[in-house]
């Protein structure tokens, strides 16, 4: 391949899978929820590729023509048994198609060294894959009065509540911050109970909640978060994950052009 084929490859925006984030979603074609996470990669520079749940075998087909995976929230939950328990009353109904495209996606990303976003019920999965298990209900199984989604509010709110974070020292999300403290968005009644293998906790709400995790298992972008900053539009903070996470997938984008 000519050098000038080479570099129009690599200036090519980094394409980024994105699963639906539910099985009727995808059967319904509902876009408005989804849209969110494209939007984000979108203003990034990324180029989002929605993947099904429903067919396997273009699931693995798509998977080595992309760069890197968002793995966005859910109104479902990971199934208990996944992680060692049994649903208490406490967890909402599993996918099991979303936990089985998300593990897919997660083996070929840690084995190809792909960048991966991971977002609410996307890091509770992230979790899960790696051994970590799950809180099944904060309010329940904590007591914390912070208000971790709309719910926790009387009245409830139009938009999600929002609350302190702290971001650990040395850790990409305090870079990526720029600061110790910060505010997110918050839309989840399940968090992080033990980390799985190779994930650093670095973002805690001030109840202890765990907001933030990292892979130290090697170089790979692997970042899960807790909050929405899909939706936290004009967030500076929020728009440098997005940017960061873009960066990483096009190191990888433009990394595989030079070797072809």
């Amino acid at each position: 391949m000519s050098p000038a084929m080479t570099s129009g490859r690599a200036s090519l925006r980094p394409r980024v899978g994105i699963p639906w984030r539910t099985s009727q979603e995808e059967i319904e074609r509902s876009h408005p929820k989804i849209k969110n996470y494209e939007d984000a990669v979108r203003r990034a520079g990324g180029e989002p590729v929605l993947l099904t749940l429903s067919d396997p075998l273009a699931l693995d087909l798509a998977l080595p023509t992309l760069d890197a995976f968002v793995l966005p929230g859910s109104p479902s939950d990971v199934a208990p048994a996944e992680y060692g328990a049994v649903n208490r009353g406490l967890s909402e109904p599993a996918d099991l198609a979303r936990e089985t495209t998300d593990r897919t996606i997660l083996k070929h990303a840690f084995a190809e060294q792909k960048p991966v976003l991971a977002i609410c019920y996307g890091c509770q999965l992230l979790n899960v894959y790696l051994g970590g298990t799950l809180i099944q209900d904060l309010r329940a199984e904590t007591g914390t009065s912070v208000p971790h989604r709309k719910k926790d509010l009387i009245p409830e709110p139009k938009d999600d509540p929002r609350h302190p974070a702290a971001f650990e020292q040395g850790s990409r999300l305090a870079a990526i911050t720029g600061s110790a403290q910060g505010e997110v968005n918050s839309s989840h009644h399940q968090a992080i109970a033990t980390p799985g293998k190779s994930l650093r906790v670095t973002a805690h709400a001030e109840d202890g909640t765990v907001e933030g995790v990292e892979w130290t298992g090697d170089p790979n972008w692997v970042v899960g978060v807790q909050w929405h900053p899909e939706r936290m539009l004009g967030d500076a903070a929020a728009e440098r994950l997005f940017s960061d996470f873009v960066e990483a997938a096009r190191k990888v984008r433009n990394s595989v052009a030079e070797k072809v």
